[in-house]
């Protein structure tokens, strides 16, 4: 049996992938910070060496939503690149066959054609409020290809959309914007709160999928594909902001007002993955928003604090 190891398997997409390959009784090798430093190059080059790894699914990353990537915008481009490039050397290097890097739909232009195809890359301006994380992430999937080519590693690239679900990050400081959501929600229905304000406009329209369709369309492409190309992984429909908070007030139970603050960015006006290619390939999403939601907040009320 091949030894897998998925980098970032505490997190929200790297632990869904552990229990997905766990479903297909496949025990996945994870290593937490206090055993392998990412960022330390000659301690993952060792690692690599010592446990003579066949797969690799790269999920770690640092992440964070807008307010995240704006504070701290050294932190996520620097990070990001020395992760990536440390995992990916050393994978090549010690003769991993396969590696899947997991990318990000903010990759894309700003203003890119609506739903997103996977050519548009690098084809318009970046969103500014995460062009950081975006750079990164780009780096990330060029030195995927270039090792592709000069050297015949099979390492494959995929864009997810936005992803939640369980082990997500509700802390409001750092998180992306449906987790945020379902904590202020959370917290307001607690507190006989009689309103909410949430930021931006309500506006912008954004995809989302689960991570555990995620971590299926994963296992999928490492099992099946093997191109330079990039392979964006959505639902394939969106929602906008506004109504994503509302439908999170309704699952948490929450009945007060929903106060916008536009004041605040609003990011990219759109964000939908074309996943035709996806689709050709024969994988399609199963958990709806309203499943996925319910089953994260009963995931939250359970395990956060």
């Amino acid at each position: 049996m091949s030894r897998i190891f998925v980098a970032g398997g505490r997190g929200l997409v790297g632990s869904a992938i552990v229990r997905r390959l766990q479903a297909d009784g496949v025990e996945p090798v994870v290593a937490g910070r206090d055993e392998l430093d990412l960022l330390d190059q000659q301690a993952v080059d060792s690692w690599f060496a010592e446990h003579k790894i066949d797969q690799v699914y790269l999920a770690a990353a640092k992440v964070g939503g807008i307010h995240a990537n704006d504070t701290y915008p050294a932190e996520f481009l620097r990070d990001n690149l020395v992760i990536q490039t440390n995992v990916i050397h050393s994978a090549w290097k010690n003769g991993v066959k396969k590696l899947l890097f997991l990318g990000s739909s903010c990759i894309y232009p700003r203003l890119a054609p609506q739903p997103m195809p996977e050519d548009c890359l690098l084809t318009g301006a970046l969103e500014p409020t995460n062009e950081w994380y975006a750079i990164a992430k780009i780096a990330g999937i060029k030195l995927c290809q270039a090792y592709r080519k000069q050297y015949g590693f099979d390492a494959i690239s995929i864009m997810p959309t936005n992803l939640y679900g369980p082990d997500d990050n509700f802390d409001l400081e750092s998180s992306h914007v449906l987790p945020a959501l379902v904590r202020k929600f959370h917290e307001a229905s607690e507190a006989g709160a009689a309103s909410v304000t949430i930021w931006g406009t309500g506006s912008p329209r954004r995809e989302f999928l689960h991570v555990d369709d995620m971590a299926d369309a994963c296992v999928f492409l490492m099992n099946s594909y093997s191109s330079a190309d990039l392979v964006n992984v959505g639902w394939g429909t969106d929602i906008s902001i506004l109504e994503l908070a509302a439908l999170i007030a309704d699952v948490v139970g929450f009945d007060g007002k929903i106060d916008l603050d536009a004041s605040k960015p609003d990011g990219t006006p759109r964000k939908l993955l074309d996943t035709s290619r996806l689709s050709a390939l024969g994988w399609g999403p199963e958990i709806s928003l309203r499943q996925g939601i319910d089953s994260t907040y009963d995931w939250y009320r359970k395990n956060y604090s």
